[in-house]
């Protein structure tokens, strides 16, 4: 069958997604595979993941039933909503013109095993065909200590916006069109 690339319909998807995504934080890696293998920063619940899908459906990277990547989709109308991510919108708000003319990656993540098989491009690919034209470009912020993800959003398109530091941690808000 193979791996589709397709949009979040379902709770059970839903719940895959915070599954996926609490695998990959860094209390659970150790600083090797934080280094090698990159993590997530933002930890959702499950209502928010769904107020957010319900906006705009999140991308998903599926092997049969199982959900094995993700890339969520995050409305600027929820710019509020996840306190370490309010630095980022106000650097949004300062540097991009129209904010409504965007759309947030807010978070991408493939599970371990699943990793080197171009499913973070395809994740991308999809969204983008899934948010223009409405929106114009996809957002996102990466941590400078995360190269392994730095360099993989690089590697589909993205260009640096700004470098700033909030909270002790440097932070690349990186733009893809």
């Amino acid at each position: 069958m193979g791996i589709i690339t397709t949009t979040c319909t379902t709770d059970h998807e839903l719940r895959q997604i915070l599954q996926l995504q609490q695998k990959n934080r860094p209390g659970i890696l150790s600083s090797e595979e934080l280094a090698q293998e990159g993590f997530v920063t933002v930890s959702h619940t499950f209502e928010l993941l769904k107020k957010m899908n319900l906006v705009h459906p999140h991308i998903i990277a599926k092997d049969g039933n199982l959900v094995v990547g993700y890339a969520l989709c995050m409305h600027p109308s929820f710019s509020t909503a996840i306190e370490i991510l309010k630095p980022m919108f106000a650097q949004i708000n300062r540097l991009v013109p129209q904010p409504e003319s965007y759309m947030i990656m807010g978070q991408i993540c493939i599970d371990k095993a699943y990793r080197k098989r171009g499913i973070f491009r395809s994740l991308y690919s999809r969204m983008k065909e899934k948010v223009q034209p409405q929106f114009k470009g996809i957002i996102t912020e990466v941590a400078t200590t995360n190269p392994r993800s730095l360099q993989a959003h690089y590697a589909v398109g993205f260009t640096d916006i700004t470098t700033y530091v909030s909270e002790g941690t440097e932070w690349k808000l990186i733009l893809l069109v």
